[in-house]
């Protein structure tokens, strides 16, 4: 048993501790008050001075899949040769020893979801997996979670433009998706289906198993994979989502998440002309739930926690900001019963920062991952 005491408590459950007390038993947390007193024989471990936040989940990244360093042989982003392949699973694709894992460690991400990229209308299913360990099999949190879409210029560039097939325009993406749907539809209504793994993953889908997470920039994109989810009755959060602002308060009406982002980066496509730090400020105010990404290696997965306070340059709250990479995050993906807050029966996934997290000069000193220290490295 390890007692945490005499930080700043940062719990994402509740206002902030200013002196509180973790109590951490395993790989669970058993307590989290101010004034606890220790239980005889644990580990104690004093930290005045010192701010103590739920290990932070970045909700869409590609680690592991597009590794550090070997940017061409350790590609393993996009299968795209064929613009539909739900089939695809991102636990087969990631090497746990990309050295990005070491880099999200350092920065107090303890958590990512990871999967294909956006070159095919469907790319295939996500995983969460914490950032530690040497078998994949064995990071695992929640798999799938979700089925990577995309609308917009990656699959008309990647087939298209490239390749000179469909899907040519946008009318052709929407049709390929929502073919693929309908397709997947009859699929499951037939009494005793042959094995098709495309049609097992889009069923994960249609039965709201899952989400089904589109790639969509510019508004328009947006509202075209509101629409289809609308059509198909399914689950959808919005990726990247740059230009949500101007439609933040139809996906508030339906009730639509969004994971957005990567906010450091330039205008580097003409989807991105809308960019602006205010997007989850506008977001937020109109009630729409939402995660801060890196999209890693876009940005590195280590300015997760600066991607935050970048958005609260553009005016969220600091709490909102938190949020976007903690609990926030969490229920997006569906692990809010394991992760994202630091409460009683949580996993034990813990960050101690030498001060305020979003403040620039702040350094992550120390990381738990199910209770067992991984950072600094032995």
């Amino acid at each position: 048993m390890i007692a945490f005491t005499g930080a700043r408590i940062i719990h994402m459950a509740g206002q902030p501790l200013e002196k509180g007390t973790v109590l951490v038993d395993g790989a669970k947390i058993v307590k989290v008050e101010e004034g606890l007193v220790v239980p005889p024989g644990a580990e104690v471990v004093d930290l005045p001075g010192k701010t103590i936040l739920p290990g932070m989940i970045d909700a869409h990244s590609h680690l592991g899949i597009v590794e550090e360093i070997y940017r061409e042989e350790g590609d393993d982003c996009n299968e795209n040769t064929d613009p539909v392949t739900p089939h695809l699973r991102a636990i087969d694709a990631i090497n746990p020893a990309d050295l990005g894992f070491r880099d999200a460690l350092a920065g107090g991400v303890t958590t990512v979801a990871t999967g294909p990229g956006s070159a095919n209308i469907i790319g295939g299913e996500m995983v969460a997996i914490k950032t530690c360990g040497t078998v994949v099999d064995d990071m695992i949190v929640r798999f799938p979670v979700g089925l990577k879409a995309a609308l917009g210029e990656n699959p008309k560039h990647s087939y298209g433009r490239e390749k000179k097939v469909t899907p040519t325009t946008r009318m052709a993406s929407a049709a390929i998706l929502r073919e693929a749907l309908a397709r997947a539809q009859d699929y499951l209504k037939k009494e005793s289906p042959e094995r098709d793994l495309k049609m097992e993953a889009l069923g994960r889908v249609l039965r709201r198993e899952v989400s089904l997470r589109v790639h969509a920039h510019r508004a328009d994109d947006i509202m075209t994979a509101v629409r289809i989810a609308g059509e198909f009755g399914v689950n959808l959060v919005l990726e990247h989502c740059t230009e949500g602002h101007l439609v933040a308060s139809k996906l508030a009406e339906k009730g639509i998440p969004a994971v957005i982002g990567p906010v450091l980066t330039n205008r580097a496509k003409v989807e991105l002309q809308g960019i602006t730090l205010e997007t989850a400020s506008i977001l937020a105010e109109a009630g729409v739930r939402f995660a801060i990404m890196t999209d890693h290696p876009v940005v590195p997965i280590q300015y997760l926690v600066i991607s935050a306070a970048l958005a609260v340059k553009g005016g969220l709250p600091v709490e909102h900001a938190l949020r976007a990479v903690t609990i926030d995050a969490a229920v997006i993906l569906g692990l809010e019963k394991r992760l994202g807050s630091l409460e009683p029966g949580k996993d034990a996934d813990l960050v101690v920062w030498s001060g305020n997290p979003l403040d620039i000069s702040s350094r992550v000193e120390q990381v738990f991952i199910g209770g067992v220290k991984v950072f600094p490295f032995s």
